[in-house]
């Protein structure tokens, strides 16, 4: 494979005829100079410099490649001034909505970090569970779980694996006893998730390895509209939750949250970017879905 560094040493030794003095220029010692050279040399298969107790000079294919060498890095060099100039050209406010579990414990960090790369951003964020009015609210982008139907919006995967994970802290579970089947769940407390279209309080499940399934009735003494909240009242040991395992990745990692019945596959629940119109895909908002995807795949989701 092609190394950047040797490609530098051989352009400049070419240029000053001499590998010491290439060595003092790139700071590094005629020894590595030299080595580079031959690195390169065994890389391509070709003789580029014949070199003489008094002398080195460039072989017939050694000028041949010095050409394709000064392009390669050129082209390397223009590039990266290319995307020095799109950091400070990418300004503007985006208006992000996102779920209030997912915004406030994982999208918050991503997007502070988003942020230091370029400067020039500003946000405006509704973070909530209730689905966000594209329109009425005008937001840019939303971040959005589960299948995106309307073939009206423009989605973006972020995270196409995702899924729900049954949980409960490791107090919970040494009060009330470990969970041994689905069915068990009619005899524990589940914290519930609660909108306006109604109590969230049938779960589907499936069994492995024929992915056979099973929904649930369960029933708790807690719910509520805001999925953080029921996030919270699992780690307090107050119940069982049934959430995305994005939004539960930093108390699983932690320790504070076990997940239960690794033998049960949980619902999926992709997460997307969605946009209202291709107008909006603009290159901030790609390098904004890269770098998120990116942060989902380093957690394994």
């Amino acid at each position: 494979m092609l190394r950047l560094d040797d490609l530098q040493v051989f352009v400049r030794t070419a240029d000053r005829g001499s590998l010491s003095a290439a060595a003092r220029e790139l700071g590094i010692s005629p020894a590595l100079a030299s080595a580079a050279v031959k690195r390169l040399e065994a890389t391509l298969g070709l003789r580029l410099l014949a070199r003489t107790t008094r002398s080195l000079n460039l072989t017939a294919e050694g000028a041949q490649y010095l050409e394709h060498a000064r392009e390669a890095l050129r082209l390397l060099r223009t590039g990266h001034e290319a995307l020095l100039a799109g950091r400070d050209s990418f300004g503007g406010t985006l208006k992000i909505a996102m779920p209030s579990d997912l915004g406030r414990n994982l999208m918050l960090g991503w997007l502070d970090t988003f942020q230091q790369r370029y400067p020039k951003l500003q946000y405006q964020l509704s973070v909530s569970d209730r689905l966000a009015d594209m329109v009425r609210q005008q937001v840019d982008i939303a971040i959005r779980y589960g299948q995106q139907d309307d073939s009206s919006l423009i989605a973006m995967p972020l995270a196409p694996a995702n899924d729900r994970v049954l949980v409960a802290s490791p107090g919970y579970l040494a009060q009330h006893g470990p969970l041994r089947s689905l069915e068990d769940l009619q005899q524990h407390n589940c914290l519930c998730f609660a909108l306006e279209d109604g109590l969230h309080d049938r779960w589907t499940f499936y069994r492995l390895p024929q992915r056979e399934q099973v929904t649930l009735q369960v029933s708790g003494n807690r719910c509520a509209d805001d999925a953080d909240l029921v996030r919270r009242w699992a780690v307090a040991g107050l119940g069982i939750a049934y959430k995305s395992r994005l939004d539960l990745w930093p108390d699983l990692a932690a320790g504070r949250l076990q997940p239960l019945l690794p033998e049960v596959a949980g619902e999926a629940a992709p997460l997307h970017l969605v946009c209202m119109h291709r107008a909006q895909v603009t290159p901030l908002v790609l390098q904004l879905r890269d770098f998120l995807r990116e942060q989902c795949a380093a957690l394994s989701v």
